[in-house]
């Protein structure tokens, strides 16, 4: 068996990735699905469309792959977090759409829950925030507005589950009801420390223990898939949350590496070891991964909306056909024009962490165009990330060296935007060879568990750099652009309105 399948559950596509030995990629499918908005800053999947994406992006991969599932080895599995799945453990049926991490409608009961002295217990046991970007008050949302599940959780008959958790329940037929720790540790209700599900979080939260799934390492054994999804059984043995995989992909095995993902929101981690760092400029405490029951962890930044600006543009003023336009047209527009665009669509992440924030654009003249919205959107997704890198210097003992961002994602292949990150960081951008880092790093997973790689040392050796970028922007032009944007930003903040 010489082969691995990544399935990458996104929030707007799934993607079914299959590699080599060697770690090449011999095939891969993607589907896109439907984004629900059933109300203002309300974001919801249908999670059977999400699993029907996923059974024939893996079904497609594997044709054109000209394998059969014998052929391969074992799954590893990278999803979307902190979306909300739960469902019914006898007809394996969602209760209601998947609340996807974008959603916005518990940010009352976030205040609520503040405003009565929670918020310390949840960041000392959690790491994390509260804020309706994680999944604790979501399930407690459900609990509440669907009629008649919580006395169904109480007696055990319904399941809660991040998207890898309600994967694996359909890929293994029911057998196996598990998450990794990755995941685990972004629900608001597992304690990072003692690496067990915390019951006054719970109690907080309202939320039955009955429905909580086991937490595994992020290698280790998921079960085996249905026969009948693939024509035979396919190991499943590695697991970790989209970001955590892409760090797991980008090799950042010491601590003080750090890794940034530009997708649909930008995130970035910073490996922190055996050390719990805690913020003191809001960022998350959280946990890297977990091998061997050894947890490390990391610092990290989450941004919102970083490729959904660029999808905007297309879907939503039709301004661009696809996303590829972008970089171009950032090239072409008018370097007088100082456009700001802050796409707060659902609110800003850190450090601001802003629920009621909304998105805005200044600097308008008659003369802006098209292109200096494609320029702004672009520019806005680098300026996120310089708010994140500068907390974390500020959070990180061992950020005083100059640090060198390894980056991966669908923006990253524009040229234009990696230079500009450069630029607006001051410091050094490394591109891989392999932008699917967030699919190898869930392919390494299950491969090194079943023995086709090797550990994580060797994994890193064969990591390899596409091109490096470099700061080359002007210092006072930097700066400028820098006050430009801080200005954007503090009048967009909620307390600013």
């Amino acid at each position: 068996m010489d082969y691995i399948l990544a399935i990458d559950q996104g929030t707007t596509s799934s993607r079914a990735i299959i590699f080599d030995t060697d770690q090449k990629i011999v095939s891969s499918s993607q589907k896109e699905f439907t984004q629900i908005y059933p109300n203002s800053g309300w974001v919801e999947h249908d999670p059977e469309e999400i699993w029907e994406s996923v059974l024939v992006t893996c079904r497609e991969a594997i044709k054109q792959a000209n394998i059969s599932a014998s052929d391969i080895a074992a799954i590893g599995i990278t999803n979307q977090r902190e979306t909300v799945v739960i469902w019914d453990r006898e007809t394996g049926k969602p209760v209601y759409n998947a609340i996807v991490w974008q959603d916005r409608r518990t940010a009352p009961l976030c205040e609520t829950l503040k405003l009565a002295g929670r918020e310390k217990i949840f960041t000392k046991k959690t790491g994390l925030l509260l804020d309706p970007y994680f999944s604790g008050t979501k399930v407690r949302w459900l609990m509440e507005n669907v009629a008649g599940i919580r006395e169904k959780a109480r007696k055990g008959k319904l399941a809660f589950g991040t998207i890898d958790c309600f994967l694996i329940w359909r890929l293994t037929g029911g057998e196996v009801h598990a998450t990794d720790a990755t995941n685990a540790s972004r629900t608001l209700m597992f304690d990072i420390q003692t690496q067990e599900w915390d019951e006054e979080l719970l109690k907080i939260l309202k939320v039955p223990a009955e429905i909580l799934p086991e937490v595994k390492d992020c290698a280790d054994n998921y079960g085996v898939t249905d026969p009948e999804l693939f024509g035979s059984p396919i190991a499943i043995r590695g697991v970790a949350g989209d970001q955590h995989a892409a760090t797991i992909g980008q090799c950042c095995f010491d601590p003080g590496m750090m890794k940034a993902t530009f997708g649909t929101g930008c995130f970035a981690l910073l490996n922190t070891g055996e050390e719990l760092v805690r913020s003191k400029n809001r960022l998350l405490t959280t946990i890297a991964y977990r091998f061997n029951g050894k947890t490390t962890y990391a610092l990290e930044g989450s941004v919102f909306v970083a490729g959904a600006a660029v999808q905007w543009l297309r879907d939503g003023l039709g301004v661009i056909n696809s996303a590829d336009e972008t970089g171009k047209m950032a090239e072409e527009a008018d370097p007088n024009q100082d456009v700001y665009m802050v796409p707060a669509f659902v609110g800003l992440g850190a450090p601001h962490w802003d629920a009621d924030a909304r998105g805005a654009i200044f600097g308008l003249t008659r003369a802006t165009g098209a292109n200096e919205l494609a320029k702004a959107a672009l520019e806005a997704v680098c300026f996120q990330a310089k708010d994140l890198m500068d907390a974390m210097a500020k959070d990180w003992k061992g950020q005083e060296s100059e640090t060198v961002l390894r980056v991966d994602g669908g923006m990253v292949a524009s040229d234009w935007t990696m230079q500009f990150l450069a630029d607006i960081l001051d410091a050094p951008v490394d591109r891989p060879t392999i932008l699917e880092t967030t699919a190898l790093g869930a392919a390494w997973l299950a491969g090194a568990h079943v023995g086709v790689w090797e550990n994580e040392r060797h994994f890193a050796r064969d990591w390899s750099l596409d091109e490096q970028f470099t700061p080359k922007i002007d210092r006072k032009l930097r700066n400028k652009k820098l006050r430009g944007w801080r200005d954007a930003i503090e009048r967009t903040l909620s307390k600013k309105l």
